[in-house]
C-alpha cells in the first residue's frame, strides 16, 4: 500500500471522459511523476488528489484516510500540501509575511494560529517560517515584496509556504513553468534537497522532460484519461508506447 492510493477514478465534465479507471500508488517518501500530452487528464487527477473535485466513481486515500468531500484546510490538516502551475503568493506583501499565512488556519471566518504540536506563539512561527527561508536560502531576502522577485524566486517561496505547514505529500503542478532553464535546474536541485532533508512524498505534473528524469523513481503516463504505463524512468525512456503517445524520437 501507497500513502497516496488512487482506485477506479472516473470523472466526465459532460460528455468527456476526463478521467477513466485511474489507478495509482504513490509509495512513501518517493517521487512520482505523472505525465501525459495536452488534454491526457493530468490536471483532473490532481484537483481529485486535494478533494477540489471529486470524481464520479472510485476513491482516493491518503494515509488511509478519504480526501474526498474535504475542505481545503482539513485536506492540509491531513499532510497534503500543493504548489500550484502558477506560484500562488501574494505580491503586495514581503517574503515574511508571506510566510506567516500558512501559519494560521481559518476557522468560522477568523485567522487563529495553528497548533503545531507545541508551538502556540506567533513568536515561534515566526522563528519556524525564517528556519524554512534559510533552508531554501531566501532569508536574506525576507523583507523584500514578492511581487518584484524572478519567477523562480516566487516558485521557491511558495515551496517554502507549503513546506512550512510539514506536510507528508507535496504536490506539484508544473512547478518549473516558465522558468529560464537557469531557474529550472535551481529548482531541482532544491527540490532534491528537499528530498535528502525530509521525510516527504512528492508527486509532480510536469512536461519537461528534463526536470521528469532528475527526480522522479517512478512515473505514470496518462493518455485520453487513462494511464498508459507506469514503470521506471529508465523503462519509460525507451517504451514505444510512451513514445508514441507522449515522448516521441527525441526522448
Amino acid at each position: 500500500m501507497g500513502i497516496l492510493e488512487v482506485k477506479d477514478v472516473n470523472k466526465r465534465f459532460g460528455g468527456l471522459k476526463a478521467l477513466s479507471d485511474v489507478n495509482l500508488s504513490v509509495a512513501e517518501n518517493t517521487v512520482h511523476a505523472i505525465i501525459g500530452p495536452n488534454g491526457a487528464g493530468k490536471s483532473t487527477l490532481l484537483n481529485c488528489l486535494v478533494g477540489k473535485l471529486i470524481p464520479d466513481t472510485g476513491s482516493v486515500m491518503f494515509d488511509g484516510q478519504s480526501v474526498l468531500g474535504r475542505k481545503p484546510y482539513e485536506i492540509t490538516q491531513m499532510g497534503i500540501s500543493r504548489v500550484f502551475q502558477t506560484p500562488e503568493i501574494f505580491g503586495d506583501l514581503t517574503v515574511m509575511e508571506n510566510m506567516m499565512i500558512p501559519l494560521f488556519a481559518r476557522r468560522d471566518g477568523a485567522y487563529r494560529l495553528r497548533a503545531f504540536r507545541s508551538v502556540d506563539s506567533e513568536a515561534e512561527l515566526r522563528s519556524r517560517a525564517e528556519a524554512m527561508l534559510e533552508d531554501v536560502k531566501m532569508l536574506d531576502k525576507r523583507n523584500m515584496h514578492s511581487a518584484s522577485m524572478s519567477r523562480g524566486d516566487k516558485r521557491r517561496l511558495e515551496m517554502a509556504m507549503c513546506l512550512v505547514q510539514e506536510p507528508r505529500l507535496l504536490l506539484l503542478d508544473e512547478p518549473t513553468a516558465g522558468m529560464a532553464r537557469a531557474d529550472t535546474n535551481n529548482t531541482i536541485d532544491l527540490l532534491k534537497e528537499i528530498k535528502e532533508k525530509r521525510d516527504i512524498t512528492m508527486a509532480i505534473i510536469e512536461h519537461d522532460m528534463h526536470v521528469v528524469f532528475s527526480l522522479a523513481d517512478r512515473i505514470t503516463v496518462l493518455a485520453q484519461g487513462t494511464p498508459l504505463v507506469e514503470d521506471s524512468p529508465e523503462n519509460i525512456k525507451g517504451h514505444p508506447k510512451v513514445r508514441e503517445a507522449y515522448l516521441g524520437e527525441a526522448a
